[in-house]
């Protein structure tokens, strides 16, 4: 899954795409590049950011999704839209969109269970401890990865009294919403104890701020090595999903992995 951020304040790439050419262009590259989904946000939930109004986050999304939906576009990947807002998932849906992936795991808005309930596509159910404003206000947690476990599972459940069929459903353990040093790398360590809620597990770590911690890269852009590490951790445990700002490097890592794999008969 490549990101495209149509935000001037996203922590990695924030400003780049805002024009809706840019973030078109950049779409179609990930998608070049081997990007199977492509999860476009006109929002930021970097940590310390400030709430976007549905209108403004509107009017940065669906000409990104419009223009890639046109009629002879050849555009290979299905399209996410990253909101935890039911009116932008409602409208992204009418335009086209293949999948909805919220932070919130559909708690935000309380309309957002009935929006969803009626499309048929994937949902992605993030965890996340707090609002993105103050997620990151020294988190606490007796057992980061039993927590994690039992809010997704209990979303699941929500998800299933609402009529949305658990095929459907995606999980995100939120690394970095919330979470401290330690936090993140327990949750790495035990991916695979959240295949028992029976949903494809997505990772999100690319270039994250804990990756800057353990190498001492203050730049978001280059910690595309460290990215990789994590997202090939996640594979080794059972991620079917990875959400990857750098597309070609992380497809040819997995390539090479993959071939190895395969050599072992």
């Amino acid at each position: 899954m490549g990101i495209v951020n149509v935000t001037p304040d996203s922590f990695s790439d924030g400003g780049r795409f805002v024009e809706h050419k840019a973030a078109i262009a950049h779409a179609l590259k990930l998608a070049n590049e081997g990007a199977e989904l492509v999860d476009i946000g006109g929002e930021s939930t970097r940590p310390g950011a400030d709430l976007v109004s549905v209108d403004e986050e509107l009017a940065r999304i669906l000409p990104i999704l419009k223009g890639l939906k046109e009629p002879g576009r050849c555009f290979g990947a299905k399209i996410s839209i990253d909101t935890r807002k039911a009116k932008v998932m409602s409208a992204a849906i009418e335009a086209g969109a293949d999948i909805i992936n919220d932070v919130s795991a559909l708690q935000y808005d309380e309309d957002s269970l009935d929006v969803v309930a009626r499309f048929s596509g994937p949902i992605i159910l993030m965890h996340g401890k707090g609002d993105p404003k103050t997620m990151q206000d020294k988190p606490v947690y007796q057992d980061v990865v039993q927590e994690v476990y039992d809010y997704l599972a209990g979303r699941i459940q929500a998800c299933g009294r609402a009529g949305i069929e658990r095929s459907r459903l995606v999980i995100d353990p939120g690394i970095g919403f919330g979470k401290t040093l330690e936090h993140n790398l327990v949750l790495l360590a035990n991916l695979e104890q959240f295949a028992d809620l029976g949903a494809p597990l997505l990772l999100g770590a690319s270039r994250k701020r804990f990756i800057g911690t353990l190498s001492g890269e203050e730049e978001a852009g280059r910690r595309a090595p460290g990215s990789i590490a994590a997202a090939l951790a996640g594979v080794l445990q059972g991620v079917q999903i990875l959400r990857v700002h750098d597309i070609k490097k992380t497809r040819q890592a997995l390539d090479v992995w993959q071939a190895i794999e395969e050599a072992k008969g």
